[in-house]
């Protein structure tokens, strides 16, 4: 059974930055297409960037282009997100999830983590 675990939320002021972790449990990580999702407070969970296995092709939602940074280490079993610039509409729960297609949709991804809280402050 594959675990995700997801680091590194917290409150930042507008403009500030923070770097989510989402540690794999297991050795298959290096198989799996990977993507953060965010849900804002009563709102439906939302794509916010997709890595493949690889790591040669990455997507981010519009909303982030030019802020965030996804990347992984497959090595140690990690994906990352960093995020710049931030805004308080960035504000939400960020979950880490596993797929095996490279897909923007949740309904493509297997696996999901607890979710790390991120709050902008304006």
């Amino acid at each position: 059974q594959v675990q995700l675990v997801e680091s590194g939320g917290g409150l930042v002021q507008a403009g500030g930055s923070l770097r989510l972790s989402c540690a794999h449990s297991g050795r298959t990580f290096s198989i799996y297409q990977m993507g953060w999702f965010r849900q804002a407070p009563g709102e439906e969970r939302a794509f916010v960037s997709a890595i493949t296995r690889s790591a040669g092709s990455t997507h981010y939602a519009d909303s982030v282009k030019g802020r965030f940074t996804i990347s992984r280490d497959n090595a140690k079993n990690t994906m990352y997100l960093q995020m710049n610039s931030l805004k308080p509409e960035d504000t939400g729960v960020y979950y880490c999830a596993t797929s095996r297609t490279y897909s923007i949709r949740s309904t493509d991804y297997d696996f999901w983590g607890q979710g790390t809280q991120v709050t902008v402050s304006s």
